[in-house]
């Protein structure tokens, strides 16, 4: 096996939660277009991710980087604050 590389997944979403030590809680929102009516509808979504230090704040635009799990539910990390 030479340079296994893989990909990995990245998400944008806001900073909801910083109450965890080193853990935030982001929420990802994303559009999907309804099947019958065409309609756009934004759909959410609330991740656990890694923040050493606690970094973030509430509120902030973070890019999440996925990892190999940290806990049961904590599988991303973050990059950077936008």
């Amino acid at each position: 096996m030479a340079d296994a590389t893989t990909k990995r997944k990245t998400l944008t979403g806001t900073v909801v939660s910083t109450k965890m030590k080193d853990t935030v809680v982001v929420k990802v929102d994303r559009y999907v277009k309804h099947s019958k009516y065409e309609k756009f509808m934004r759909r959410s979504k609330r991740f656990l991710a890694h923040d050493p230090g606690n970094t973030a704040k509430e509120g902030e635009k973070v890019t999440l980087r996925s990892i190999r799990p940290k806990s049961k539910n904590k599988v991303f990390e973050i990059v950077r604050t936008a």
